[in-house]
Formats: C-alpha cells, sequence, structure tokens
C-alpha cells in the first residue's frame, strides 16, 4: 500500500514510484478508507451543525487526497465544453487555465454532495460517517474499474501503467475487489443500502462510454472525474434512504 498512499494521498510516503502503485493498484478501493477517515472523524463527533461539520468532512476528504481528483473534475468540464475533434479536447484537458465549463462541473459534482452529506449528518452523524466512507471507497472503486475496462487515449497518459498492470492477472481480483470493497460501510446504513454498490459499475461504464466518445480513450484526469462522480452519486443515493 505503501506506494499508493504516495500516489494517491497527501501522506509523505517516501520510496516509493508510479511503477510501484500501478503494481498495487488493484488495492484502490482501500486508500478511501484512510481519506475518508478525516472526514469520518469529524461528522462523528458531531461538534458543529450538520452544515458545517458535513463542509469540513468533505473538504477534508478532498484534502487527504490532494485535490488531485478535483483537479480532474475541472479539466474534465472544461474538455467537454470544447468543440471539435477528439484531439481538440484532449488539448484542452492539458490546458492548465480554468474555464466556465470546470466551474460547473465542480458545482454539479460538489454541491450535490454537501448537501446530500448535510441531510445524512442531520439524521444520523454515524450513519453520515458510514456514507463518507463509502463514498470514498467507492469512488476508488469506480477508478479501478475505469482502469481495469478502459484504453488510455494517448500513449503518455499517466494512466498506462496502471492499465497495463489490470490487464493481467490482477484483472479479475481488481474487478471483484472494486465492486465488493464499499459493502462493509453501507450495510449499516440502510436495509437497500447495499444496492447503492452497482453505483461504482454504473458509473464507471457511463465514463467509459463518455471518455471514449469525448477523448478518444481514459487518462489521468477522467480517472480522477470518475471517481468524484461516483462519490456524489453514493452520498444522493445514500440520502434518499433517510
Amino acid at each position: 500500500m505503501r506506494a499508493l498512499l504516495s500516489f494517491f494521498t497527501v501522506l509523505p510516503v517516501r520510496g516509493a514510484s508510479l511503477d510501484g502503485a500501478a503494481r498495487e493498484v488493484y488495492l484502490l478501493p482501500l486508500v478511501g478508507i484512510v481519506t475518508g477517515l478525516p472526514g469520518a472523524l469529524l461528522l462523528s463527533t458531531a461538534l458543529f451543525p450538520p452544515g458545517v461539520v458535513s463542509a469540513l468532512a468533505l473538504g477534508a476528504a478532498l484534502l487527504a487526497a490532494g485535490l488531485h481528483h478535483a483537479d480532474g473534475v475541472l479539466d474534465v468540464g472544461d474538455a467537454l465544453m470544447a468543440r471539435g475533434s477528439a484531439e481538440r479536447r484532449r488539448a484542452v484537458l492539458r490546458d492548465t487555465r480554468v474555464g466556465i465549463g470546470g466551474i460547473g462541473a465542480l458545482f454539479l459534482v460538489y454541491a450535490p454532495s454537501l448537501a446530500a452529506l448535510t441531510a445524512l449528518s442531520t439524521e444520523s452523524p454515524l450513519r453520515a460517517t458510514l456514507a463518507l466512507l463509502a463514498g470514498e471507497v467507492a469512488a476508488r472503486s469506480a477508478m479501478v474499474l475505469v482502469l481495469a475496462y478502459g484504453e488510455p487515449a494517448e500513449a503518455g497518459s499517466s494512466s498506462v501503467p496502471f492499465v497495463k498492470t489490470l490487464s493481467g492477472p490482477r484483472h479479475a481480483l481488481a474487478t471483484v475487489l472494486a465492486l465488493l470493497a464499499p459493502l462493509p460501510f453501507l450495510f449499516p446504513v440502510h436495509a437497500l443500502a447495499p444496492l447503492v454498490v452497482l453505483a461504482a459499475p454504473l458509473v464507471a461504464l457511463f465514463s467509459l462510454r463518455l471518455s471514449g466518445t469525448a477523448f478518444g480513450g481514459i487518462g489521468g484526469d477522467v480517472v480522477g472525474a470518475t471517481g468524484e462522480v461516483c462519490r456524489a452519486v453514493v452520498l444522493v443515493a445514500l440520502s434518499a434512504t433517510i
């Protein structure tokens, strides 16, 4: 896990490489427990009003991941607004400037996430805590599924070593772990909550189809944005069980 924590979190883990992270990527859903833990602790204390503690908890989860995946939401939002070929959209993905598409994407992903987490926290701090952990784990599950079944849009994409690793013997293991990892956090929330485990494969499928059409394949930004969308879907779905 050391390489994964170095690559996918802000933890000061040294001596890890991209290739090392690629070899361990099938364990990526477990990283969601690490990124979700600071926010989960905040939610469980209930020291602040639900809206405040939910904002702090969601922010803590984003910061624990280094805001890398939020950057993917920005880039993908801008690129989807661009007109032209897949090559033109990939160029926008690499552009460091932020446009209205990126800002709109941030709102569409994080506003529902915060609203849902606030609703869950108002009803039960424990339920909100479990929901955030489920969302973090499911987000990484969706990312793994995109890497396992996607094709890089460009040979120099940061997704290439991960895709290569998951095309081998670890493909089946990665898929099974991605589908099952969120379940322990979903069972205590509601009798129907385990159905939310379908969020990861459904969001991953949508992402693969959209990125294939828009960009000609996947890349690091697409993978990160997929995870952020999946978390939003999980939190919104769980808020409907209140």
